[in-house]
Protein backbone atom coordinates (compact mmCIF):
# COMPACT_ATOMS: atom_id res chain seq x y z
CA UNK A 1 0.00 0.00 0.00
CA UNK A 2 1.31 3.89 -0.95
CA UNK A 3 2.94 5.28 2.20
CA UNK A 4 1.58 8.28 1.43
CA UNK A 5 -2.48 7.32 0.68
CA UNK A 6 -4.91 4.81 1.82
CA UNK A 7 -7.32 5.54 -0.19
CA UNK A 8 -7.79 6.45 -4.09
CA UNK A 9 -11.04 8.36 -5.12
CA UNK A 10 -11.85 8.49 -9.11
CA UNK A 11 -14.36 10.71 -10.66
CA UNK A 12 -16.24 9.58 -13.69
CA UNK A 13 -16.95 10.69 -16.99
CA UNK A 14 -13.84 12.03 -18.49
CA UNK A 15 -11.70 10.02 -16.00
CA UNK A 16 -12.98 6.84 -16.41
CA UNK A 17 -15.78 6.36 -19.11
CA UNK A 18 -15.62 8.71 -22.07
CA UNK A 19 -18.92 10.34 -22.23
CA UNK A 20 -18.53 13.82 -22.20
CA UNK A 21 -18.75 13.95 -25.77
CA UNK A 22 -21.73 11.75 -26.42
CA UNK A 23 -23.60 13.71 -23.52
CA UNK A 24 -23.15 17.45 -24.21
CA UNK A 25 -24.34 16.19 -27.83
CA UNK A 26 -27.60 14.90 -26.55
CA UNK A 27 -27.56 18.33 -24.50
CA UNK A 28 -26.66 20.84 -27.24
CA UNK A 29 -29.71 19.15 -29.56
CA UNK A 30 -32.64 19.23 -27.04
CA UNK A 31 -31.21 22.82 -26.36
CA UNK A 32 -31.40 24.01 -29.86
CA UNK A 33 -34.79 22.44 -30.08
CA UNK A 34 -35.43 25.11 -27.07
CA UNK A 35 -33.75 27.76 -29.43
CA UNK A 36 -30.68 28.13 -27.80
CA UNK A 37 -27.94 27.31 -30.32
CA UNK A 38 -23.98 26.29 -29.04
CA UNK A 39 -20.98 25.32 -30.63
CA UNK A 40 -19.76 21.49 -29.24
CA UNK A 41 -16.75 23.90 -27.54
CA UNK A 42 -19.16 26.34 -26.25
CA UNK A 43 -21.41 23.30 -24.82
CA UNK A 44 -19.02 21.67 -23.05
CA UNK A 45 -17.12 24.65 -21.64
CA UNK A 46 -20.61 25.65 -20.04
CA UNK A 47 -21.42 22.22 -18.66
CA UNK A 48 -18.89 20.04 -18.53
CA UNK A 49 -18.35 18.60 -14.72
CA UNK A 50 -21.65 20.07 -13.89
CA UNK A 51 -25.29 18.24 -13.31
CA UNK A 52 -27.55 19.47 -15.91
CA UNK A 53 -30.23 19.75 -13.04
CA UNK A 54 -27.87 21.98 -11.27
CA UNK A 55 -28.03 24.31 -14.85
CA UNK A 56 -31.73 24.40 -15.02
CA UNK A 57 -32.03 28.68 -13.70
CA UNK A 58 -28.94 29.21 -16.68
CA UNK A 59 -31.29 27.33 -19.55
CA UNK A 60 -34.27 28.86 -18.61
CA UNK A 61 -32.46 32.27 -18.51
CA UNK A 62 -31.05 31.58 -22.37
CA UNK A 63 -34.29 29.85 -23.76
CA UNK A 64 -36.89 32.13 -21.65
CA UNK A 65 -38.71 28.91 -21.37
CA UNK A 66 -39.37 27.15 -17.80
CA UNK A 67 -38.09 23.51 -17.89
CA UNK A 68 -40.75 21.14 -16.46
CA UNK A 69 -39.25 17.71 -14.84
CA UNK A 70 -40.73 16.02 -17.95
CA UNK A 71 -37.78 17.63 -19.95
CA UNK A 72 -35.25 16.32 -17.78
CA UNK A 73 -36.82 12.60 -17.79
CA UNK A 74 -36.70 13.13 -21.72
CA UNK A 75 -32.80 14.48 -21.56
CA UNK A 76 -31.95 11.24 -19.37
CA UNK A 77 -33.07 9.06 -21.48
CA UNK A 78 -32.26 10.09 -24.79
CA UNK A 79 -28.57 10.54 -23.22
CA UNK A 80 -28.63 7.15 -21.72
CA UNK A 81 -29.16 5.88 -25.31
CA UNK A 82 -26.34 7.36 -26.59
CA UNK A 83 -24.34 6.22 -23.66
CA UNK A 84 -25.77 2.66 -24.06
CA UNK A 85 -24.27 3.04 -27.93
CA UNK A 86 -21.28 4.47 -27.39
CA UNK A 87 -19.70 4.78 -24.26
CA UNK A 88 -16.50 3.32 -23.64
CA UNK A 89 -13.75 2.97 -20.99
CA UNK A 90 -10.81 6.34 -21.45
CA UNK A 91 -8.06 4.65 -22.91
CA UNK A 92 -5.87 2.58 -19.96
CA UNK A 93 -8.13 3.43 -17.31
CA UNK A 94 -9.37 -0.46 -16.91
CA UNK A 95 -6.03 -1.05 -16.11
CA UNK A 96 -4.94 1.32 -14.62
CA UNK A 97 -7.96 1.09 -11.86
CA UNK A 98 -7.51 -2.57 -11.69
CA UNK A 99 -3.41 -1.50 -10.07
CA UNK A 100 -4.70 0.60 -8.37
CA UNK A 101 -7.35 -1.71 -6.75
CA UNK A 102 -4.91 -4.44 -5.96
CA UNK A 103 -2.62 -1.73 -4.52
CA UNK A 104 -4.82 -0.33 -2.40
CA UNK A 105 -6.68 -3.60 -1.22
CA UNK A 106 -9.80 -2.55 -2.63
CA UNK A 107 -9.95 1.39 -1.20
CA UNK A 108 -10.75 2.91 -3.89
CA UNK A 109 -14.64 4.84 -4.39
CA UNK A 110 -16.25 6.29 -7.83
CA UNK A 111 -17.37 9.60 -6.79
CA UNK A 112 -19.84 11.93 -9.58
CA UNK A 113 -21.94 14.42 -9.90
CA UNK A 114 -24.07 12.38 -12.18
CA UNK A 115 -27.22 10.42 -11.23
CA UNK A 116 -26.42 6.70 -9.86
CA UNK A 117 -27.97 5.21 -12.71
CA UNK A 118 -26.00 6.44 -15.66
CA UNK A 119 -22.94 6.10 -13.34
CA UNK A 120 -23.44 2.21 -13.19
CA UNK A 121 -24.41 1.92 -16.65
CA UNK A 122 -21.47 3.61 -17.65
CA UNK A 123 -19.43 1.65 -15.34
CA UNK A 124 -20.81 -1.93 -16.07
CA UNK A 125 -20.92 -1.52 -19.97
CA UNK A 126 -17.39 -0.68 -19.65
CA UNK A 127 -15.95 -3.41 -17.39
CA UNK A 128 -15.11 -1.26 -14.13
CA UNK A 129 -18.28 -1.59 -12.09
CA UNK A 130 -16.87 -4.71 -9.98
CA UNK A 131 -13.79 -2.93 -8.95
CA UNK A 132 -16.18 0.20 -7.65
CA UNK A 133 -19.53 -2.47 -6.08
CA UNK A 134 -21.06 -1.21 -3.51
CA UNK A 135 -18.36 2.04 -3.35
CA UNK A 136 -20.47 4.14 -6.03
CA UNK A 137 -21.87 7.84 -4.87
CA UNK A 138 -23.46 9.80 -6.75
CA UNK A 139 -23.83 14.06 -6.58
CA UNK A 140 -27.78 13.37 -6.86
CA UNK A 141 -27.79 11.96 -3.23
CA UNK A 142 -25.69 14.47 -1.88
CA UNK A 143 -26.95 17.86 -0.23
CA UNK A 144 -25.07 19.20 -2.68
CA UNK A 145 -23.26 18.53 -5.65
CA UNK A 146 -19.50 19.46 -7.27
CA UNK A 147 -17.80 21.60 -6.59
CA UNK A 148 -18.96 21.36 -2.94
CA UNK A 149 -17.05 18.78 -1.72
CA UNK A 150 -20.05 16.63 -0.38
CA UNK A 151 -19.85 13.56 -2.49
CA UNK A 152 -16.11 12.83 -1.88
CA UNK A 153 -16.84 13.53 2.16
CA UNK A 154 -19.24 10.24 1.54
CA UNK A 155 -16.96 8.02 0.02
CA UNK A 156 -14.22 9.03 2.87
CA UNK A 157 -16.54 8.29 5.76
CA UNK A 158 -17.85 5.25 4.27
CA UNK A 159 -13.73 4.25 3.83
CA UNK A 160 -13.06 5.45 6.87
CA UNK A 161 -10.02 7.50 6.02
CA UNK A 162 -9.23 11.07 6.93
CA UNK A 163 -8.98 13.35 3.53
CA UNK A 164 -5.27 14.12 4.00
CA UNK A 165 -4.79 10.17 3.49
CA UNK A 166 -7.26 10.15 0.21
CA UNK A 167 -6.07 10.96 -3.34
CA UNK A 168 -8.70 12.19 -5.89
CA UNK A 169 -8.51 11.82 -9.64
CA UNK A 170 -10.63 14.61 -11.51
CA UNK A 171 -10.42 15.89 -15.28
CA UNK A 172 -12.50 19.46 -14.73
CA UNK A 173 -12.09 22.64 -12.56
CA UNK A 174 -15.66 21.74 -10.94
CA UNK A 175 -14.72 18.28 -9.74
CA UNK A 176 -11.05 19.43 -9.00
CA UNK A 177 -13.10 22.42 -6.45
CA UNK A 178 -14.57 19.41 -4.88
CA UNK A 179 -11.61 17.74 -4.26
CA UNK A 180 -9.48 20.31 -3.06
CA UNK A 181 -12.70 21.66 -0.92
CA UNK A 182 -12.50 17.86 0.69
CA UNK A 183 -9.22 17.92 2.03
CA UNK A 184 -7.73 15.57 -0.43
CA UNK A 185 -4.59 15.70 -3.08
CA UNK A 186 -5.98 16.25 -6.80
CA UNK A 187 -4.51 14.20 -9.24
CA UNK A 188 -5.54 16.28 -12.70
CA UNK A 189 -6.33 14.32 -16.24
CA UNK A 190 -5.56 16.74 -19.06
CA UNK A 191 -5.13 14.52 -21.86
CA UNK A 192 -3.58 16.07 -25.09
CA UNK A 193 -7.66 16.37 -26.45
CA UNK A 194 -8.55 18.45 -23.84
CA UNK A 195 -6.68 21.60 -24.92
CA UNK A 196 -3.80 23.87 -24.51
CA UNK A 197 -5.17 25.69 -21.28
CA UNK A 198 -6.96 22.78 -19.52
CA UNK A 199 -3.67 21.90 -17.50
CA UNK A 200 -2.60 25.22 -16.48
CA UNK A 201 -6.63 25.95 -15.58
CA UNK A 202 -7.04 22.41 -13.21
CA UNK A 203 -3.37 23.62 -11.27
CA UNK A 204 -5.20 27.02 -10.85
CA UNK A 205 -8.38 25.11 -9.49
CA UNK A 206 -5.81 23.26 -6.81
CA UNK A 207 -4.34 20.47 -8.67
CA UNK A 208 -1.66 19.10 -6.93
CA UNK A 209 -0.23 16.46 -10.50
CA UNK A 210 -0.96 16.75 -13.62
CA UNK A 211 -1.05 13.95 -15.99
CA UNK A 212 -1.92 12.81 -19.59
CA UNK A 213 -1.88 9.24 -19.79
CA UNK A 214 -4.05 6.81 -17.25
CA UNK A 215 -1.25 4.74 -17.80
CA UNK A 216 0.84 6.79 -15.51
CA UNK A 217 -1.60 7.38 -12.73
CA UNK A 218 -0.63 3.89 -10.62
CA UNK A 219 3.29 4.88 -10.18
CA UNK A 220 2.12 8.51 -9.57
CA UNK A 221 0.43 7.79 -6.50
CA UNK A 222 3.01 5.28 -5.66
Amino acid sequence: MSERFEAVLFDCDGVLVDSEGITNGVLRAMLEELGWKLTPAECMRIFVGKAVKDEQALIEAQTGKPLAEEWFVRFRERRNAGLVAHVQAIPRAVEAVAQVSERFQGRIACCSGADRFKVELQLRKCGLLDFFEGRVFSGHEMPRSKPFPDVYLAAMERLGVHPERCAVVEDTVTGVRAGVAAGAKVYGYSPPEAGHDAPAALRAAGASVIFVDMAQLPGLLG
